[in-house]
């Protein structure tokens, strides 16, 4: 089980690390013991629009290698959505690739052409813009399409880490990693 969370300049620290805690604890907490996960990066280490340096391990990898492919919002969302190449990278075209995205993150995956004809979900502010790229755009914190799943604003982060998680190792698993985080937020529908 391979993981990629993408980051780039100008990220929100927390549509990153909201998704980051709850799935690493799959390893961490001997659930997923091989379990493997990369920070990826177009351009090698970068900066969060709060100003945490992030360190990549890996500077655009093959994202199709990858089971789960992560892609947070923020302020930087809006030069990527006119950076043909970034859009390309993220544009995971593989079967066995679920990619994820929340926050500002749904609108980089409609700008590469992966919303098309498909429910998604974004920040509320966003919606109008979502809107541009998606078939149906719905209010709700998690939209799962099968290989596409989005995720709502910046603490629905932690609603997509444990919503993978259960998708990962089941249900009871979640549900341990979510009381560790003392995390009572999240419902499964």
């Amino acid at each position: 089980m391979k993981i990629a969370f993408v980051v780039y300049d100008n990220l929100t620290l927390l549509d990153f690390a909201g998704s980051y805690d709850p799935l690493t604890r799959l390893r961490t907490l001997g659930f997923v013991p091989d379990l493997t996960y990369d920070i990826c990066s177009c351009t090698g280490d970068v900066r969060s629009s709060e100003g945490a340096r992030l360190a990549a391990d890996r500077a655009a990898p093959d994202l199709s290698e990858y089971d789960y492919v992560i892609v947070p919002g923020g302020d930087g969302v809006q030069l990527l959505m006119k950076d043909p190449e970034f859009l390309r990278w993220i544009a995971v075209a593989s079967e066995r690739t679920t990619v994820a995205a929340l926050c500002g993150g749904s609108l980089l995956l409609g700008a590469a052409g992966m919303l098309k004809g498909k429910r998604a979900t974004t920040h509320p502010q966003l919606a109008g813009f979502l809107k541009h790229f998606a078939g149906e755009v719905l209010p709700d914190r998690i939209v799962d399409e099968g290989n596409i799943i989005t995720a709502g604003g910046v603490t629905a982060g932690i609603d997509l880490g444990l919503y993978l998680c259960e998708k990962i190792a089941g249900r009871e698993v979640r549900e341990t990693i979510a009381a560790q985080m003392d995390y009572s937020g999240y419902r499964v529908r």
